[in-house]
């Protein structure tokens, strides 16, 4: 570990005062001797013969010395009492107006600003707008783009060190990397992946030809043949129609669409608990745009992205891959069993044309050229498909670089910002931009630590290796410090595809950070509207509520809040015509610029202004701005949907009022922890750390304790994923009303039990003492 120091130097106003004072003392003297001259010459004009009046004059000369003397030593410490006190209550009283300047825009709490703190959230708003430079984020995001970088290769390693190199030159307080090794899946070395179209013999007719470099990392390897289902999107509503339309897709290929607002190992999933045989997935020009002419994709470009269902390396599920760690092999329960594909635009229309069977709904309907939209699942002449996928997986040296700046209040509270390194193309979107702004915005505030600024809270920066295989750096650092983090990470701020347009804001965030994006979007000027902010473009085209999204598997903040209970978020400027190029060897910094317009840099600036707005909240204010009240809202709306199911739940014996205890608990139990803050002395120090501490814990009491960290490592109940959540237990709701007959009355209360006793345990634990825990237990 390599740790810099640099001394916080700070400009006095007491040295330029002082220097006045010391050119008036010398002007004021050079007066004086200037007056003795001249008395001195008339008395020399007066003559030998005049010695009386010479006498007299050399006594009138001392007696007016002495008398000038004096009165120059009473003006000199009347004006030096007068400037003192001058300063002493101008100075008190300017703070005052700046405190009152400061709390009508919300950005100064109750509490006063620590000795040294030195400047108000206003002034170190300015600063931050003035360090940020366009310019550096452009040509950062060349540089990580100008070649494909996959963890471990030459060009992603030789990328690594110049990372490091960079955030070494910034001085920050401390600057290391942490390295480990984690198993990751590329294309086999010799034997390539394929697709065939058989006879009604079972012979091959024909072998479709595939781009070698087409993959979709932690497929499970080996061959599936059978009939075609086209799936849509592959989501659950869309395997229900197959299912209630008697279309089977046992054992079939099943062929699936980009996007949908699915990943692909979530499309994946769905058809493996369909029991499809394989799965290829391909870009609809519907979905992404495919005419190079204006900014396409071209037709033969398939879309790459992983398909394990979780985070960090799927053989070590739970624990970190640190170097020295040597645990047994687990498999994560994430990875599929079935191969998985993907293709290009003309390989699913030489698929899908050949289908018979049932026509598609109309939302369904592709545009691929001479393709009628069907399901399937025959071909044509009885012609059948085979694919075989031949992927290896190796242990790879991944390297994790942080750089931190210390608060001088609380330096064990981190408000962390991350960005993914690699890719597996050029990743001008991918990965280009979040690193590009990660440095920036690290630059940035340190050199706003060297102009006076002293944030409260630490400033942790990283940039991530193996993000394209499942954010697997990031994860497995959490992993390796899951004891500590709800006591000491505040909130992480994720960087990646930052930049895909320069219209449309989306935040993919918990909700305790909504005040925070709220108050930000106030702030910042739109990147492609002069002169209106944020909020203000927003609020004309229906509305800044439409910014917010839950958090997804696939986000770089996701691990943080649905693994380890930490508030993240995402942010990104998109267009309303999708960027195409991400995941594709295209994905370069010409094409990023020329869908921007020439304006990388002013989006990139706009999107770190807006993180850098949040983040200076965070580490500037005595008490966490967080929302610590949303989730009682969430809880609200399920519990409402739980009582028009009241009476199917009784003629069952099911009781919701668990549930509706539970909820009221919470909801009092932040309210009152609301109104504690609102109205106690923010002076006390004690007091301060004592607020935040329990502001801090709130995500974290969502993760259930009740399910394994190693089986269900997503154990946030409103984010996760598993049986234990509020969307399984909500989708499990539904049945009693679309499909009875599959309602599993024993497996509700499971999942009804580890949700009600999750939100009971945050209920009580943000009570803080457990002589104000008052628990009515009652038959159900």
């Amino acid at each position: 570990m390599e740790t810099i120091r640099t001394p916080l130097r700070q400009s006095s106003s007491v040295n330029v005062s002082r220097g006045d004072e010391v050119g008036g003392a010398q002007w004021a003297e050079l007066r004086f001797v200037t007056s003795e001259v001249d008395q001195a010459d008339e008395a020399e004009e007066a003559g030998p013969g005049s010695d009386i009046t010479t006498l007299m004059l050399a006594y009138h000369h001392g007696s007016r010395r002495a008398g000038v003397l004096l009165c120059m030593c009473g003006v000199t410490i009347f004006t030096t009492a007068f400037l003192l006190a001058y300063a002493v209550f101008s100075g008190h009283y300017c703070s005052q107006v700046g405190v009152q300047e400061e709390e009508q825009h919300g950005g100064l709490d109750k509490a006063p600003a620590e000795s040294g703190a030195g400047l108000y959230l206003g002034q170190l708003r300015v600063m931050m707008r003035r360090l940020l430079q366009d310019e550096d984020i452009h040509n950062i995001v060349s540089r990580v783009s100008r070649a494909s970088h996959p963890p471990g290769s030459s060009e992603g390693t030789l990328l690594a060190s110049e990372v490091l190199h960079w955030f070494r030159e910034m001085h920050m307080d401390h600057t290391w990397t942490e390295s480990l090794y984690a198993t990751l899946q590329f294309p086999h070395r010799s034997l390539r992946s394929s697709v065939w179209l058989l006879d009604s013999a079972g012979l091959v007719s024909e072998q479709i030809p595939l781009n070698p470099s087409d993959y979709c990392p932690y497929s499970a390897t080996g061959t599936a043949m059978g009939g075609v289902v086209y799936a849509n999107y592959g989501r659950q509503q869309d395997f229900y129609w197959l299912r209630s339309s008697g279309v089977s897709v046992v054992g079939s290929v099943v062929v699936i669409r980009v996007g949908g607002d699915v990943t692909f190992a979530e499309k994946v999933w769905m058809a493996e608990r369909n029991r499809a045989g394989g799965v290829l997935i391909y870009p609809d020009p519907a979905d992404l745009p495919q005419d190079p002419r204006r900014l396409g994709l071209n037709t033969h470009t398939a879309v790459s992205e992983h398909v394990h269902l979780g985070s960090g390396d799927p053989f070590t599920p739970g624990f970190p891959s640190f170097n020295h760690t040597q645990f047994p092999s687990i498999q994560s329960s994430g990875l599929p069993l079935i191969p998985v594909l993907p293709i290009s635009a003309t390989v699913a229309a030489k698929l899908l044309s050949q289908l018979t069977g049932l026509s598609c709904p109309p939302s369904w309907r592709v545009r691929l050229p001479y393709v009628r939209c069907v399901v399937g699942p025959d071909l044509s002449s009885a012609r059948k498909v085979k694919m075989s996928v031949n992927n290896e997986m190796m242990p790879v040296l991944l390297n994790n670089i942080f750089s931190s700046l210390e608060g001088q209040v609380e330096p064990d509270q981190y408000i962390i910002l991350g960005a993914q390194r690699d890719s597996l193309g050029p990743g001008a979107a991918k990965s280009g931009v979040g690193t590009a702004i990660l440095l920036e915005l690290a630059r940035t505030f340190s050199a706003m630590v060297k102009n006076g600024f002293s944030p409260r809270r630490s400033l942790l920066f990283v940039s991530w290796d193996a993000g394209d295989f499942g954010n697997v750096g990031a994860t497995e650092w959490l992993e390796g410090y899951l004891s500590m983090l709800h006591l000491k990470a505040v909130a992480y701020f994720s960087l990646d595809q930052a930049v895909m347009g320069d219209d449309i804001l989306s935040a993919h965030s918990s909700p305790l950070l909504v005040d925070l994006l709220d108050a930000a979007i106030r702030q910042v000027e739109h990147p492609k509207h002069a002169g209106q902010t944020i909020y203000s473009q927003a609020e004309q085209n229906g509305g800044s509520w439409r910014i917010l999204k839950p958090l997804y598997v696939n986000s770089g903040a996701y691990s943080f809040t649905a693994f380890a209970g930490v508030p993240a978020m995402e942010l990104r400027f998109t267009e309303e015509r999708a960027y195409p190029f991400v995941n594709t060897p295209l994905d370069s910094v010409a094409r990023l610029q020329e869908v921007l317009g020439g304006r990388l840099g002013i989006a990139g600036r706009s999107l770190g202004e807006l993180v850098g707005e949040m983040v200076l909240r965070l580490a500037h204010d005595h008490i966490l701005p967080l929302r610590i009240t949303s989730y009682a809202q969430t809880v609200l709306q399920f519990s409402a949907k739980l009582n028009k199911h009241s009476p199917e739940l009784q003629s069952r014996g099911l009781s919701p009022q668990w549930v509706f205890s539970a909820r009221g608990d919470y909801g009092r139990a932040a309210k009152a922890l609301q109104s504690a803050i609102d109205h106690s002395d923010l002076y006390d120090p004690a007091t301060l750390r004592s607020y935040n501490t329990r502001i801090m814990r709130v995500e974290y009491f969502f993760l259930s304790q009740y399910v394994s960290v190693v089986d269900t490592p997503f154990r946030h109940v409103i984010h996760g994923h598993g049986e234990h959540t509020l969307s399984a237990l909500s989708e499990h709701l539904d049945r009693l009303t679309s499909d009875p007959e599959r309602f599993d009355e024993k497996r509700f209360r499971r999942q009804l039990a580890l949700f009600t006793w999750t939100l009971q345990g945050a209920a009580n634990a943000m009570s803080a003492h457990v002589w104000n825990i008052h628990t009515t237990h009652t038959q159900a």
